[in-house]
C-alpha cells in the first residue's frame, strides 16, 4: 500500500513539474510525503502539522487543507485551500474541497457559487454533481437535489464500463482475482438493469467457469 502511495505522490509531483518552472527543494518533496504517509493513516493532525509552513507547493497546501477538513478545523482549512487555488487556480480537487469547507461553515451561499463554477467546468463529475445534491438537500430543495443525483447516477453507468473494459484487460493477462473484483465494484456501480449488467455477468459466469 505504501508503494502504491509513494508511486501516487512520485507521478503527482512529476506532473506539478511539468506544469511548473519551479520546482520545489528536497526539503519541501520530503515533507510533502511525510505528510501523505500520516493523512494515509488517518492522522490527520500529524499530516497538517508536518506542513504547517509549506505556503508555496500548491500539491502540500491541498494536502493540508485536506487533513485540516478531516480533522474538523474548517477555518484553517479554508485558508489552506484557498491559498493552494491562487498558485494554482486549476485545481479543480482545491476548488471541490473548498466548496466541501463551505458547506460545513454553513457559508451555503459562496458554497453555491463554487459548485456551479465546478459544474460549468466539469457537468460529469460525480463528485461534484453529489455536492450540488447535498446543498439542494440543505436548501430543502429535495426535488432538485433528485435531479443532481439521477445524473451522478448516470454518468456512474460510465465508470462501470471502465471497470469492465480493465476486468477483461485483466482476464486476458491471467489476472482472475483482478477480474473478478473490478466486474464486482462495476456491477455495484449501476443504478438500474442495462444490458451492461448483463454483459458484467456474463463474462463474471466465464471466468468463474475455468479454473
Amino acid at each position: 500500500m505504501k508503494r502504491l502511495l509513494h508511486i501516487t505522490i512520485a507521478c503527482l509531483i512529476a506532473c506539478f513539474f511539468l506544469s511548473c518552472s519551479k520546482m520545489p527543494d528536497e526539503e519541501t518533496i520530503h515533507q510533502y510525503v511525510s505528510a501523505s504517509n500520516a493523512y494515509s493513516e488517518g492522522r490527520f493532525a500529524d499530516a497538517s502539522a508536518i506542513l504547517l509552513n509549506q505556503n508555496k507547493f500548491p500539491p502540500a497546501l491541498l494536502l493540508r487543507a485536506k487533513a485540516e477538513y478531516f480533522a474538523g478545523d474548517f477555518i484553517k482549512a479554508e485558508q489552506s485551500c484557498r491559498r493552494a487555488i491562487r498558485l494554482q487556480p486549476s485545481s479543480l480537487e482545491a476548488r471541490l474541497y473548498l466548496a466541501r469547507i463551505l458547506l460545513e461553515k454553513g457559508d451555503h451561499i459562496e458554497a453555491r457559487k463554487v459548485t456551479e463554477m465546478l459544474l460549468a467546468d466539469d457537468p460529469q463529475n460525480i463528485r461534484v454533481l453529489r455536492l450540488c445534491a447535498d446543498l439542494a438537500a440543505e436548501a430543502g430543495k429535495f426535488d432538485e437535489a433528485a435531479i443532481f443525483l439521477d445524473r451522478a447516477a448516470n454518468f456512474s453507468a460510465e465508470s462501470a464500463m471502465v471497470l469492465l473494459d480493465r476486468a477483461r484487460l485483466h482476464w486476458i493477462a491471467g489476472r482472475r482475482n483482478e477480474a473478478l473484483d473490478d466486474l464486482s465494484r462495476a456491477r455495484a456501480m449501476l443504478p438500474w438493469d442495462t444490458p451492461l449488467k448483463r454483459s458484467i455477468a456474463n463474462l463474471e459466469k466465464i471466468i468463474m467457469e475455468v479454473q
